[in-house]
C-alpha cells in the first residue's frame, strides 16, 4: 500500500495539534512540581515545628547480670534492636537509643531487656539463669521542644532480695525549650523481672 501524500495545510493543523499537547503536558508537568515544592515545604515545616526527642539506655546493674539483649519500641514500631551473648551491650554504661524528630502528642514507648546470670566461682549456677524484664511508659512531646527520655535498667531490692526480681526498669523524663538547655521534671516509673530459668 502506498502512503498517500500529506499536503501542506493538513501537515500545518498536525504540527499545531502535536505542540497544543506538548504545552498542555508541560503545563501538567509545572503544576506537579509546584504541588511537589509545595508538598515538600509543608513536611519541612511540619517537621520544624514538631518536636525532638532523644532517648538513652543507661544501665545500672550490678555485676551479677550481663545485658545479651535489648528492644525499643515507640508507638508499637520498633526503633532498637540488639543482641550479643557476650554481654558487650552492658559494657557501656549508657548508649542512645533514638536522637531525632518526633510528632507532637502522646507516644508510648515499651521497653525489653534481657540479662544473662554472671556468675563465678561459686556462683557460677548463675550463667545458666536469664532474666527478662519489659515495661512500658507514655510521655507526651510538645511542639517545638525538646524532650529528653531516660531508661535506666538498674538492680532493685538489695542483697536479700531473690535474684529474679532484682532487675527493674525507671524513666526520667526531661523536657527543655531547645535541644541546648537545661532540662527540667522527672517522671519516674518501675518495673520487676520477669525471671527465665535456663
Amino acid at each position: 500500500m502506498k502512503e498517500e501524500p500529506v499536503d501542506a495545510g493538513t501537515y500545518g493543523v498536525r504540527l499545531r495539534d502535536l505542540e497544543q499537547r506538548i504545552n498542555e503536558l508541560k503545563e501538567q508537568i509545572f503544576r506537579s512540581k509546584a504541588r511537589l515544592s509545595l508538598l515538600a515545604e509543608t513536611v519541612l515545616q511540619g517537621v520544624v515545628a514538631g518536636g525532638q526527642a532523644r532517648i538513652t539506655h543507661e544501665n545500672k546493674m550490678g555485676n551479677s547480670y550481663k545485658l545479651v539483649k535489648v528492644l525499643y519500641a515507640l508507638d508499637g514500631a520498633p526503633i532498637f534492636n540488639k543482641a550479643d551473648e557476650e554481654g558487650s551491650l552492658g559494657d557501656a554504661t549508657e548508649f542512645d537509643v533514638y536522637n531525632g524528630s518526633i510528632v507532637p502528642g502522646e507516644h508510648t514507648l515499651t521497653v525489653k531487656l534481657e540479662y544473662r546470670g554472671n556468675g563465678y566461682g561459686i556462683f557460677s549456677y548463675l550463667k545458666g539463669y536469664r532474666f527478662k524484664v519489659s515495661s512500658s511508659h507514655t510521655f507526651t512531646a510538645p511542639e517545638g521542644k525538646a524532650s529528653e527520655l531516660r531508661v535506666v535498667g538498674f538492680e532493685q531490692g538489695g542483697p536479700t532480695a531473690p535474684l529474679e526480681d532484682r532487675p527493674a526498669i525507671r524513666y526520667i523524663e526531661r523536657v527543655s525549650a531547645t535541644t541546648n538547655q537545661p532540662a527540667a521534671g522527672v517522671a519516674p516509673a518501675a518495673t520487676p523481672a520477669a525471671p527465665g530459668g535456663g
